[in-house]
């Protein structure tokens, strides 16, 4: 798992973002039909996704959040193996980032628990900040050397 540095967790990342595009979809249309919702007249969004069962939209509200926050994960991942920073604690800390992304995904796609949710968000922020401290000591934005 650690021959490739900080792109396993991206391509990872990527995979659970198509997973709940599937979801997504495998959950909307359904509800769509169910609804009688006519795509043409939703184009441009509103009320008749409103209409929707409260567990499509949760899934769609999932895979809007998974194109917000990871974006600055794949950037920060990439800078972290550009630097040559593909070290043991960054590979981990990016596992760990991914895990807990799939956690609240899944949080948010079923009982969403606002609390659970938030926390396990607030805990992936908290890697995101550890790697993105990581990448800023390894371009010289952070310097530690007073510590020694």
């Amino acid at each position: 798992m650690y021959e490739h540095g900080m792109i396993a967790p991206v391509v990872a990342m990527v995979i659970w973002t198509m997973l709940m595009l599937v979801w997504l979809y495998a959950t909307r249309i359904p509800a769509m039909a169910k609804a009688k919702v006519d795509p043409e007249k939703i184009k441009d969004g509103g009320a008749p996704f409103d209409m929707l069962p409260v567990g499509p939209r949760r899934v769609a509200s999932n895979y809007n959040h998974l194109h917000e926050q990871p974006t600055l994960f794949y950037a920060i991942c990439f800078a972290l193996q550009f630097l040559d920073q593909a070290h043991e604690i960054n590979i981990g800390l990016a596992w760990l980032y991914v895990v807990l992304r799939i956690v609240h995904s899944l949080i948010q796609a079923t009982v969403n628990i606002i609390m659970i949710r938030w926390l396990v968000f607030m805990a992936a922020s908290l890697v995101l900040a550890a790697l993105t401290f990581h990448a800023a000591m390894a371009v010289g934005m952070v310097d530690l050397s007073f510590l020694h």
